[in-house]
């Protein structure tokens, strides 16, 4: 059993580095009353350190039962996912989930909902506060700490949401297409300010989006998955410099990226 004051220290007092990750022949098979359904076949790739990956494939493919998987919330029926070489077995402090929509807690301020992880986790809250605080800043949204969810635009709520993942310090982040809900301009924001963040502490990221531009312009790789059962079919590095602005979605390296990509989805 951890001691009170040992919980009371956890705060994270530095970074934590970024984690690899690894997918070896990773299967799905579910049951159903009408017969047995293959979500995932095979699939196996891994995440360097500090590497920001993106993964693409068409609706039914599996990608959100990948990510529950990675984040430990539901198990595989065969393969293994490792973490810096330790197998998940379950919801783990090292990996940060964010999901389409953020579920704020609307009873509870800005601050108060990006301090969750810190109540349930029994953190000195002052000394988590100011960490909160500091996220909250990095995310553009101190002004808006004594706020409400209501008071909030749809990208000011994903920001929380994105403030309130980082507050533990995990090593990887896994997003299931977290601005997919968001009008076409407050997400290209957000993609832009996502890329930010991300460069500021690069962290492991696997990053589901059906955009396709979207997954170009913030990734090293783009994996793409066949229509269930979901499997790797291709494997697209992505070689352009970084940071990377609105203009480079104009350069012919960036068209040609999405032009191959895209031909996966055009077969």
């Amino acid at each position: 059993m951890v001691g009170s004051s040992e919980r009371l220290d956890a705060v994270p007092r530095q970074l934590a580095s970024p984690a690899g990750l690894a997918l070896r022949d990773l299967g799905v098979v579910y049951r159903t009353r009408s017969g047995t359904i293959e979500a995932l076949r095979d699939v196996t790739f891994d995440i360097r350190p500090g590497e920001f990956v993106s993964l693409l494939g068409p609706s039914g493919c599996g990608k959100s039962t990948l990510l529950k998987i990675v984040a430990g919330l539901i198990a595989a029926s065969s393969g293994a996912v490792r973490l810096d070489g330790r197998e998940v077995h379950g919801p783990s402090e090292q990996i940060g989930v964010a999901f389409q929509k953020p579920t704020l807690f609307p009873w509870r301020t800005v601050l108060g909902n990006v301090l969750m992880p810190a109540d349930t986790l029994g953190w000195d809250l002052k000394r988590a506060e100011g960490r909160a605080r500091e996220l909250l800043a990095l995310v553009g949204l101190d002004a808006f700490a004594g706020n409400y969810p209501n008071e909030l635009s749809g990208g000011m709520q994903q920001r929380v949401g994105l403030a309130r993942m980082l507050l533990r310090d995990p090593a990887l982040l896994l997003m299931d297409e977290p601005f997919a809900a968001l009008d076409a301009m407050t997400r290209e924001a957000l993609t832009l300010e996502l890329q930010r963040i991300w460069m500021k502490d690069r962290k492991s990221v696997l990053f589901i989006t059906h955009s396709i531009q979207e997954a170009v312009f913030l990734s090293d790789r783009v994996l793409v998955m066949s229509a269930r059962p979901g499997r790797i079919i291709e494997d697209f590095v992505i070689d352009l410099p970084r940071p990377r602005s609105l203009d480079t979605m104009t350069m012919p390296e960036f068209s040609d990226a999405c032009r191959l990509l895209r031909r996966h989805f055009l077969e």
